[in-house]
């Protein structure tokens, strides 16, 4: 951390002729504390240190060194006390005392008297250059912070409950899109000799959501939990994979690395390292996953940054590969720390945290928005008290954009425990559902494992794919205002197609949940080709239909033996002759495109029906929109 500095060890024999002690017991207990502190003997250093200062009321040293050790524990307040007790006994001693004073009070949360200590150190001469420009950031630090708590932001935080919440920490939540399932991160005190040394145990918990509540989180065990230490997971949007961090790991990489698994029949698979490009001989950490599994965000101290750690991120090809991964740039990465990142399901809006802009202190959670030529806004400072003087990071927010997910010691006795709380509407990010699909055999309602995509079909796009569960069930995140189309495959069932719009019909909070039965390939079944379009009016065929033509001309060609009639329906607006005549020129056009992508034209028959055979009324808009519609039909299967 740059701007959080480490308050550096004085070593007073170098700066005084003497001590501010006449007690030789008193220095002998100092002497002592400081050997223990250079051994890391936190304790033991801490013991003499006090004994030396209740021996000596004045003994500055032993306040400083007492200071120093605080800072080293984050017990920022106890630090701020004993160099305040430094500087009254003489401020003109060691003058970038008040720099460690300052420091101190500003971890600790008090900003004025910190503000007014980083002045007076730098109204001194004979600083440090590194210190004196830590110091000017700190006192941006310190007037961000008093302006902050004038200007609270809207911030209730309520615990997640017993259910997931216990003695033990509990961090680093992931869930799922449709809120249903989340991943978190515990550490459990341990015993005996490994609490002696100071080790604990970090392993994966979940807990599913039922029955308006978070149900009782169960260890996920082998293979993901081992006796080495797991966490940071981000699940996917479905639930059906995860990427997490393990350190010193058998086969890692580097001291983390990011790891995946995935989830089939009621099972997470042996996680594999990511490898490189991903992951490198340095530290790489707390991935998040876009929901449409694209895009790889994560923390890495990597060479090629702007800091200590900066935020990364790698594409996924058409091959399942991972890119060599891209620095986020100087908008997002300082020359401090950027780690916890978080991709919202809208795909365009970051949460993250750093320690190397203005703000409250330590890390502060900010947000940015992705613009339309791909670059990003400028990080928006979350705001007092979501952020203050403690460490913040690790917040996710529900597919709806309002609930929001985050860890926090609000209560020392029971260490960190899992909130939530409504996010401001100005830090919210788009608000995204989701479609829910279960996949079925029409015949005999067996559950199917199929393949399934989502199209934008303005821009005729993939925006995701993939492979239902062993229960037959898919689940992709939808950001609104787009028009999409959803195609299920299977080899031996005719495709399955549907459109809509994510907004109005299917609104973000009441969620697309669909029973997709596919028809098995035979004489008589049929496909409704619900994402073929035509302009108004027109049997000219749209750019959104292309998609599903070419899925169909696939289906075509996979199976030789297939004989297919396309039919055209109208709703009952206009004549019937006219209906029948822009029902067969719209058939026609769709055997047309076929054609041109290779299939035989003896394979192919059109008809128009008009405004035969309605699936909805023709009074309503909803009616007449089920009217109007292309399907295909199987007419027989040549042998």
């Amino acid at each position: 951390m740059v701007f959080k500095i480490a308050l550096c060890l004085i070593t007073f024999n170098g700066y005084a002729q003497s001590f501010h002690t006449a007690s030789n017991k008193a220095l002998k207990a100092y002497n002592e504390g400081v050997t223990a502190f250079d051994f890391v003997n936190f304790a033991k250093a801490e013991n003499e240190l006090k004994q030396a200062i209740n021996i000596d009321k004045k003994f500055l040293e032993a306040y400083m060194m007492l200071g120093e050790l605080m800072a080293k524990q984050n017990r920022y307040q106890e630090a701020a006390e004993n160099f305040r007790k430094a500087v009254q006994i003489d401020s003109l001693f060691f003058k970038p005392v008040f720099l460690s004073l300052a420091n101190a009070e500003m971890m600790s949360g008090d900003y004025s008297n910190a503000l007014n200590h980083f002045n007076v150190y730098l109204s001194q001469t004979g600083m440090l250059e590194k210190n004196r420009i830590v110091a000017l950031r700190n006192v941006k630090n310190c007037k961000f912070a008093l302006n902050a708590i004038k200007n609270p932001v809207p911030f209730n935080p309520v615990s997640i409950g017993s259910s997931i919440n216990s003695v033990d920490d509990e961090y680093w939540p992931s869930i799922t899109a449709d809120g249903q399932k989340m991943m978190f991160t515990r550490q459990i005190n341990q015993t005996g000799s490994q609490l002696r040394h100071g080790l604990s145990q970090e392993d994966f918990y979940m807990s599913n959501f039922s029955d308006s509540s978070w149900q009782k989180a169960f260890n996920v065990g082998p293979p993901l939990n081992t006796p080495q230490n797991e966490g940071a997971a981000s699940i996917s949007s479905s639930g059906n994979y995860m990427f997490f961090t393990a350190c010193d790991r058998v086969g890692g990489k580097g001291s983390c690395d990011i790891y995946f698994s995935s989830y089939s029949d009621g099972k997470w698979s042996e996680p594999f390292n990511l490898g490189p490009p991903v992951n490198t001989s340095f530290w790489e950490s707390q991935p998040s996953i876009s929901a449409d599994g694209r895009f790889l965000f994560f923390s890495s101290s990597r060479p090629g940054g702007f800091g200590g750690k900066d935020i990364w991120f790698s594409v996924l090809n058409d091959r399942n590969i991972f890119s060599p991964p891209v620095n986020m740039g100087k908008t997002i990465n300082t020359n401090g720390d950027e780690m916890s990142p978080f991709i919202h399901f809208d795909g365009k809006t970051l949460y993250f945290a750093s320690d190397g802009r203005v703000g409250m202190g330590g890390f502060d959670i900010y947000m940015t928005r992705m613009n339309k030529d791909s670059t990003w806004t400028e990080p928006k400072n979350l705001g007092y008290p979501i952020n203050t003087y403690n460490d913040e990071m690790g917040l996710i927010i529900e597919a709806g954009g309002n609930k929001t997910y985050f860890s926090s010691i609000r209560d020392k006795q029971n260490g960190k425990d899992i909130f939530y709380f409504n996010l401001y509407e100005s830090a919210r990010p788009s608000p995204v559902s989701y479609l829910k699909g279960k996949v079925c055999d029409k015949e005999t309602g067996m559950l199917l494992k199929a393949d399934y995509e989502l199209i934008n079909l303005s821009s005729g796009i993939v925006a995701n794919k993939g492979t239902t569960d062993g229960s037959g069930i898919f689940l992709v995140c939808l950001p609104s205002g787009y028009n999409y189309g959803i195609n299920v495959t299977k080899p031996g069932y005719l495709f399955y197609s549907e459109n809509f719009m994510f907004e109005g019909e299917h609104p973000v909070m009441k969620p697309f949940i669909k029973r997709i039965n596919l028809n098995p390939i035979k004489a008589g079944e049929k496909i409704q080709l619900t994402n073929v379009f035509y302009e108004f009016d027109s049997w000219q065929l749209k750019k959104e239909s292309i998609s599903e033509l070419d899925n169909l001309a696939d289906l075509i060609s996979e199976n030789e033996d297939l004989v297919i009639e396309i039919g055209g329906y109208t709703d009952s607006t206009g004549t019937a002759e006219y209906n029948m005549t822009l029902s067969e020129k719209r058939a026609q056009s769709v055997v047309d495109y076929l054609i041109t992508k290779g299939i035989s034209p003896d394979r192919l028959k059109f008809k128009g029906y008009g405004n035969a055979f309605p699936l909805g009324d023709n009074i309503t808009v909803e009616g007449r929109k089920l009217n109007r519609r292309t399907e295909a039909k199987v007419l027989e299967r040549r042998k």
